[in-house]
């Protein structure tokens, strides 16, 4: 993964990680291996975890602890009302700046077109 790809992700990491719980709870590692089987092979385990600790502070997710069969209890994310009013947002954001990127995308392709 280049450096503009992981620029980008930083952005939209959040919402990509809510959309993954907002189909299943999850505990960290899943949540990683969910992203690397959605083709984010890059992303380290210590990026995912920074993340759900910061979504948790803002409350998007509640946490159970739930008893591993190896070593300490499992902290397993279930998105909340407060997550889900964010990942509705998430996604009207990223359809007007995927919209607003496309349109100024295939302008340009028609001026560099029509130029040559």
């Amino acid at each position: 993964m280049g450096k503009q790809t992981t620029e980008m992700l930083k952005g939209t990491l959040e919402g990509i990680v809510l959309a993954i719980l907002a189909v299943q709870p999850a505990y960290g590692y899943e949540i990683t291996a969910r992203l690397r089987d959605q083709g984010f092979s890059d992303i380290a385990e210590g990026t995912v975890y920074a993340l759900l600790v910061r979504i948790e502070q803002r409350g998007f997710v509640d946490v159970e602890k739930v008893p591993s069969e190896k070593g300490p209890p499992r902290k397993v994310y279930t998105i909340n009302a407060q997550g889900g009013a964010y990942l509705e947002e998430f996604w009207r954001t990223w359809s007007f700046l995927a919209e607003r990127i496309e349109q100024l995308h295939h302008r340009i392709e028609r001026t560099n077109e029509e130029g040559e």
